[in-house]
Parts: C-alpha cells; structure tokens; sequence
C-alpha cells in the first residue's frame, strides 16, 4: 500500500489522503457491485495504456513497458469476467462514478504539460487503486477470502503501473516539473474524494451516500 504524504509538498507516487478503514468495511456485503465495476476499470485502464501509446514520445524499452502494461490490465479483466462467471454475476453496463472525469478537470490545457498531466493522473488512478485494494483485501480477508485474495494480487500490479507512468512522465519534463504538477494533482485528486457520494465503487468518495 502507498502511503499518503503529510508533508506540505506530495512527493510523486505519494497519495495527499488515506482512505479510512470504516471505508473498506462499509462493502463488505457489496462484493457483487464491486466486481462488475472492478471488470469495467480494468477494461478502461487497458485502453488508457494503448492510447498512451499512440500519443507518449517515450523511449522503446518505455513503449514496451506500456505494452505489457495494457496487456496486464487484459488479463486482469479477463479475470475478473471469470470470478463474475463464477458467481452467477451478470457483467453489466455502468455509469461512471465521476471519480476520473473530475480527476481530469486539474490537467493543464497546453503540451507538454497536458500530456505530462495525463501520466501523472494515471499514475495516480494505479495509486488510489493499490491502496484501496489493499484495504478491502484485508476487509474481505474472513468473510470472502477468495475475492480478498483477487484484491491483493492486483495491488502488486498497480504499484507498478503508477512507477511505470510517473516514469514516462520524468522524461518529458524536469524532475521538478513533475514534482510540482504530481503534488497539485494528488492534493486535488484527495479532494475529489472528500467530496465524491459514497457508493460501492473502488474509487467512490467519502461523503455522504446519496
């Protein structure tokens, strides 16, 4: 797990804000809504990774870095329609929880910076995830351990792929520059969740339920 900053300025691959404990424990009985929507963020992480592609003057061994990237975010969609299967749970259209789009509101508007911005909100979308996922591995660990043990293999992969994107993104710009811009946008992504509704959602907030 990624362990927030406290430290006025959010080093890259830091988090502003922990998520609370009584998060993970408040959907335990949600396994079902978490799953479909955990088959949905893969499938679009994958894409993201692809686009990257297309888009990132990176290095070679960079370019193969965010291959094996969208590969693995595949197969862990594909994995997770195999515990859905498994489960009798129906792999269903979702509407988006609004925690990437408001994410998306604090990229700067002009290259290379936009472009810098969207590795780093990347980078922290892998980052939210590994913790969460960590949390709810250790809620679920008793009453479900089948699926806490799903959680806590993914959280290795998502540690890797904010370090891959934080990377990529070191190479565009300063170092500096991408100190400044990942603690602006974690201090922003901390406060989308203060605000977000609570709902059964990996990334889903901590305010009130609607």
């Amino acid at each position: 797990m990624l362990p927030a900053d406290t430290d006025h300025a959010v080093a890259p691959g830091r988090l502003a804000s922990s998520t609370p404990p009584a998060w993970a424990r408040s959907l335990v009985g949600r396994v079902p809504e978490l799953l479909v929507e955990q088959a949905h963020l893969e499938k679009k992480a994958a894409a993201a990774a692809v686009n990257f592609l297309f888009r990132v003057p990176a290095t070679p061994a960079q370019h193969r870095e965010l291959s094996a990237l969208a590969r693995e975010e595949l197969v862990h969609f594909e994995r997770t329609l195999r515990l859905l299967a498994a489960r009798g749970i129906a792999f269903a259209p979702l509407a988006p929880s609004g925690y990437a789009e408001r994410l998306k509101r604090a990229v700067a508007s002009t290259m290379p910076t936009r472009l810098v911005d969207e590795l780093l909100v990347a980078a922290l979308i892998e980052a939210r995830s590994c913790e969460r996922m960590g949390c709810l591995a250790a809620a679920l660990c008793e009453s479900d351990a089948e699926v806490a043990g799903f959680y806590a293999d993914l959280c290795t992969a998502e540690e890797r792929h904010h370090v891959t994107y934080v990377e990529i993104a070191g190479g565009l710009v300063a170092a500096d520059e991408v100190r400044r811009r990942w603690s602006v946008l974690a201090r922003h992504e901390a406060e989308v969740l203060r605000t977000l509704p609570a709902a059964a959602r990996l990334h889903g907030g901590l305010g009130e339920s609607p």
